[in-house]
């Protein structure tokens, strides 16, 4: 399944491309473009605009309107629409800054590109292939897991009613 986002969703679609989903965005692209690429390249249009999702809709285009106040809540409600999981899985993630799917890379060939204490703290590293972004599981992660956690409880009260 491959997405596009509008330009209010720029930290849900970090969160999608870490999830291993294929989304595109811009936060240059206009309510004309946004729906001409959904259509030409079969993506679901994500939005919180209303009135964006009624146009979609009307030009026969695969949208979902994203409701929820907390990012977890708009991730739990995907979810729910589109069965995804709610895991944060490397062998299929994307770089959030740019949608490459991101690769494995030994320490040593990153080490002269992270912080020192980086380097003696953690061992599994992955690169970007286009933008050479480097990701690791630093203190953050656990901020990324609390918010899945939450997502996947969300998830649950959903899935209830």
């Amino acid at each position: 399944m491959k997405f596009i986002t509008d330009g209010m969703l720029g930290k849900l679609t970090r969160w999608l491309r870490m999830l291993g989903q294929n989304v595109e965005y811009s936060r240059s692209l206009d309510d004309k473009q946004l729906i001409e690429i959904a259509k030409k390249q079969r993506r679901v249009l994500l939005t919180r605009d209303l009135r964006l999702y009624q146009q979609a809709v009307t030009h026969g285009v695969s949208a979902f309107l994203v409701e929820g106040g907390t990012e977890a809540e708009k991730l739990a409600n995907l979810a729910k629409r589109f069965d995804l999981t709610l895991e944060v899985d490397v062998t299929v993630s994307r770089c959030p800054k740019c949608n490459t799917r991101i690769r494995p890379v030994s320490k040593d060939k990153v080490v002269n590109s992270i912080p020192t204490k980086t380097s003696s703290y953690y061992n599994e590293f992955w690169i970007c292939p286009n933008c050479e972004q480097i990701y690791w599981r630093g203190a953050h992660w656990e901020r990324i897991g609390k918010t899945l956690r939450n997502a996947k409880q969300a998830l649950e009260k959903l899935d209830k009613t």
